[in-house]
């Protein structure tokens, strides 16, 4: 258990834990300077700090208090088909994890943490940095792959390759343990833990997975995946592979092996990787990772190392989702690399190539939050300028993978691709007219407090046609009620976003023909990536195709579509500029190094202004199963992909 110095600097009595009896050995301590761990040495330092119900009360207030906010904690009482998977009563969860005996702080926040990810909305997790410190590693990948008509799971074919890029540190264990884990590669998998691949998956990710409402897009989270990580092409390790807590020290998977006939059983081990912030005892673990800093709570001193502005200084809104699984950023192996040469603009998270047929454009966009806001935006004009210039006529997208990003990004690129007539591009929007939402508006107008630092200033939106809001209106004044699932919803009345001017010479009409762009991915595609997406398909009706998932499962073509997800910092400085953190109704300052994010506005859909998007049920046009040559090849997927939506 942390010290009493340490609990003091905690801001607990030093007595409010009862000092358990020394211990013979640091469970810690153990494994202290480390990068890969036995899991079950990793859960003992992650149980080795006990239960403490001043932190639980700490933690569930804030979390409570937060949880007004959330725009859409009332669909969760009856969620709609086909996501009626994520219902539950949210107030009735936390009461219940109130009143739950514990034994370790990690059983408190590990049922927190479990609670929030299967809301399955990436964008509202509790994210508890003390215990989110490994990442437990499978040498063996599994994907789901056609062969001669028939699906199956498989561990990946190319994960020696895969798994070598650990290196030897990983590696190394098992040749002290006399694991052979090469020889599982290319096996089909028979089962997992005795249950039929198929199911297990479903399992995981009706358990692990969260992030996406839909069950079929989360079953795509399960298995191994190409992405860029940053700006590099990237493998995922995929959620049977690579979850987050280190709570499982083997898998057992019936397998064929490769140019075999007999079936074997295999108990494979994992190991975890450390992740975490250096430490050497278990003191110094809880204070470099679980203890609250002087980046857990913001507040006004964060006002100086706010997030990018735009080019009017405004903030960006970002919606983006928090994968907490793929720590790893292994790089894809080289043999599947794209061989194409790259054409101008591919230096940041796009990477652009022209097949072979010399007339179809790729523009992988891995993410919508780069490092170069307006790099983004300067690559995609390059990108389709070269295209241009190579007599490009098509256009294919892929989104595998991307959580999102910017707000503004997403709708920069479909204003570039649909040209600048077609005016603001964006979705009608609201946030949820709560009465601290309500105060704290009213508080910022009074204040003038300027959309240079918060995002409630009314300047910082548009009404609806697309004039900007003076700073004096109160859009919360009135609020906009309704009923949903019973419960009375209030919210704010409707805007847009503001993120004209861009950085770049927008055309005024489309580049390509609309008809000739087509997007494809494995429907892991979130938050802003997800607007983007809804965009071109509820206005020009664009191919969506995707990759993967279960055969027989309908899938949505997007992952989970929130408007702008707030940090736990974020609001906790939305509340300190308007002078309200003594409010009764106001989240307290983190005790414990952690995030509660939440999804802050909701889009809602051009097809029905009623429904959100995230709720707006759009499944994919076409469906394809992953093969060896393009589960893990993008290239290989892409020249496939053109041939079949053009």
């Amino acid at each position: 258990m942390p010290s009493p110095a340490v609990l003091l600097a905690l801001g607990l009595p030093a007595l409010s834990l009862a000092v358990p009896a020394p211990q013979i050995s640091d469970p810690c301590a153990k494994f202290a300077g480390q990068t890969f761990v036995a899991p079950a040495d990793a859960l003992a330092c992650l149980k080795s700090f006990p239960f403490n119900e001043t932190l639980r009360q700490n933690v569930l207030t804030n979390v409570d208090r937060v949880f007004n906010f959330y725009t859409f904690e009332d669909y969760y009482l009856n969620s709609p088909p086909p996501f009626q998977q994520s219902t539950t009563n949210i107030r009735a969860d936390l009461a219940r994890i109130n009143n739950t005996v514990y034994e370790t702080d990690y059983d408190f926040n590990k049922d927190l943490y479990d609670f929030t990810n299967r809301l399955n909305d990436g964008h509202t997790r509790w994210l508890p940095n003390c215990y989110s410190t490994f990442q437990n590693l499978l040498p063996a990948p599994v994907v789901t792959l056609e062969e001669n008509g028939v699906q199956s799971v498989f561990v990946a074919p190319d994960s020696v390759e895969f798994i070598s890029l650990l290196g030897t540190e990983y590696t190394s264990f098992f040749d002290s343990i006399n694991f052979d884990w090469q020889r599982l590669a290319g096996a089909q998998v028979l089962a997992i833990e005795g249950m039929d691949p198929y199911a297990y998956a479903d399992l995981i990710a009706d358990t692990q997975s969260g992030n996406y409402l839909d069950h079929g897009v989360r079953v795509n989270s399960v298995f191994s995946s190409y992405r860029i990580s940053g700006t590099d092409f990237s493998q995922r390790f995929g959620d049977i592979a690579g979850p987050v807590f280190p709570d499982k020290n083997t898998l057992s998977m019936k397998l064929l092996l490769v140019n075999t006939t007999k079936a074997i059983t295999v108990e494979v081990p994992y190991l975890a990787d450390y992740l975490g912030a250096p430490f050497t005892d278990q003191a110094s673990f809880w204070v470099n990772n679980c203890a609250a800093n002087n980046e857990t709570n913001g507040g006004l001193e964060g006002v100086a190392r706010v997030a990018k502005r735009d080019s009017l200084g405004r903030k960006l809104a970002r919606a983006v989702i928090v994968d907490t699984a793929p720590k790893n950023a292994v790089g894809l192996p080289s043999p599947f690399l794209p061989t194409l040469p790259p054409v101008n603009g591919s230096e940041g998270v796009i990477k652009s190539y022209i097949l072979p047929d010399k007339k179809t454009g790729v523009m992988f966009v891995g993410s919508f939050e780069p490092d170069d806001f307006n790099g983004f935006q300067t690559d995609v004009a390059a990108t389709v300028a070269a295209f241009k210039e190579a007599g490009v006529s098509q256009l294919l997208i892929d989104l595998s993978n991307n959580g999102g990003g910017f707000v503004c990004l997403g709708q920069f690129l479909h204003e570039y691709l649909a040209g600048s007539r077609i005016g603001n591009p964006g979705f009608q929007s609201t946030s949820r007219a709560n009465p601290l939402a309500q105060k704290i508006l009213k508080a910022d107008i009074a204040r003038n407090v300027s959309f240079e630092v918060a995002f409630y200033p009314s300047q910082n939106w548009a009404f609806l046609n697309n004039t900007e809001m003076p700073a004096s209106f109160d859009y919360n004044d009135p609020d906009v009620t309704s009923k949903i699932n019973g419960a009375t919803y209030a919210e704010s009345q409707r805007f847009l976003d503001i993120c004209t001017p861009f950085a770049v010479d927008m055309p005024e009409e489309p580049p390509f023909n609309l008809q000739n762009v087509a997007i494809v991915g494995n429907a892991n595609c979130a938050s802003t990536c997800a607007m983007f997406s809804t965009l071109m398909f509820e206005h020009y009706k664009t191919k969506m195709a995707v990759f993967g998932g279960k055969p027989g499962e309908t899938m949505e073509f997007k992952g989970m579509a929130g408007n702008q997800v707030l940090e736990w910092t974020d609001i906790n400085l939305e509340i300190e500029l308007a002078g309200l953190k003594d409010d009764p109704l106001a989240p307290p300052d983190l005790l414990v190094n952690a995030d509660f994010r939440h999804n802050w506005r909701t889009a809602y859909s051009f097809l029905n202004e009623t429904v959100p998007i995230a709720y707006e049920s759009e499944p994919a046009h076409f469906r394809f199963p992953y093969t060896k040559d393009t589960y893990n090849n993008p290239q290989n997927l892409w020249i496939f992909a053109a041939s079949q939506l053009f």
